[in-house]
């Protein structure tokens, strides 16, 4: 992690539309990539975290943290869900990443965590179809259309030939902005029922606040890679428990995958344990094999670490500092 004593004094602040400039879609995926390669080896580590409803607003907040020896980052992801923002002109999910010195615990840079989660969670999702989804893989199906789902959709779109485009949501007319999305990558986009774009897709994203499942177990032909997106707090769901017992199943993180993440369903069920669930970072090192076969199905359970989060700011902070667009202040 770059420090602030050896490039400009003081705190270093990189807002949301610096955060834009520096930060795209393939430095968000290697940052991704490497920091679950890094917890795969213990290199690295998540504190547990903090998500209460605050009981004002319908709000959520919490607190995601942990520090990556490998890469040096130690630090916080601070904020939450508020479902009226859009009513008032502003993103639902808020956040603001903080970073701090491992050798001394100074604060040393501020970093706007709205963009970067959407972008970090994007590349999760990437990172999974990049190692787990058939090489042959030419429709992309995708169950939500909320403001996630563009970014999803982009950075999928990266790592297969996809020849089309598949999506469900609940409220049809949102789908406008994903066909949007596909009109500029170039690929067909069509509006199916939820069992369609099963029956269809060999890629499904599903990126929802769900809280019953979407997509049935019978609806997934084999082959398919599912990345599940939406689910990071207990009591969301977005697919049928029996797929966990299905398909090979991988996460970012084992431990909140079984408590917060789409696993928890399954586990409660008992048809599946934290034995059974494979860190993608072990498929990243070569550890472990991933796809074995083109029937096989995968499914990967993107909860969202702090360390993704951190790993993205580092990166928007080092970049920003380089290309002289961070500001600095002294505490």
């Amino acid at each position: 992690m770059m420090t602030t004593e050896n490039s400009q004094p003081g705190l270093v602040i990189v807002p949301e539309d610096v955060c834009k400039k520096v930060i795209d879609r393939a430095s968000a995926f290697t940052a991704v990539e490497s920091v679950f390669a890094a917890m795969a080896k213990g290199d690295a580590y998540n504190f547990p975290v903090i998500r209460e409803a605050i009981g004002y607003a319908d709000a959520l907040y919490g607190f995601k943290s942990g520090f990556d020896r490998a890469g040096m980052a130690l630090g916080v992801k601070s904020g939450g869900y508020w479902p009226g923002n859009a009513e008032k002109g502003l993103t639902n999910h808020q956040s603001t990443i903080f970073l701090f010195d491992p050798d001394t615990g100074k604060l040393t840079a501020l970093v706007g965590g709205n963009y970067l989660t959407a972008v970090r969670t994007a590349a999760s999702c990437a990172v999974s179809i990049a190692h787990l989804a058939r090489k042959d893989a030419k429709t992309l199906g995708i169950i939500g259309a909320g403001h996630q789902a563009s970014f999803q959709l982009r950075a999928a779109a990266e790592q297969r030939q996809f020849e089309k485009i598949v999506a469900w949501n609940k409220s049809p007319e949102r789908l406008d902005s994903l066909a949007a999305v596909a009109a500029d990558l170039g690929l067909p986009f069509e509006s199916l029922d939820r069992e369609q774009v099963a029956a269809q897709s060999d890629v499904i994203i599903t990126i929802t606040s769900a809280h019953e499942a979407l997509l049935l177990n019978d609806w997934i032909r084999p082959g398919t890679h599912i990345a599940c997106m939406g689910t990071d707090t207990r009591g969301k769901q977005e697919v049928d428990a029996q797929l966990f017992a299905t398909a090979s199943v991988f996460t970012d993180e084992v431990a909140q995958s079984i408590s917060i993440g789409e696993a928890q369903h399954a586990v409660d069920q008992g048809l599946l344990t934290q034995d059974d669930i494979t860190p993608i970072g072990d498929v990243i090192n070569g550890v472990d094999g991933g796809r074995t076969s083109a029937e096989q199905i995968t499914l990967f359970d993107g909860t969202g670490v702090g360390l993704q989060d951190l790993a993205v700011a580092t990166t928007a902070v080092e970049l920003a500092v380089a290309k002289g667009l961070a500001t600095s202040v002294a505490l």
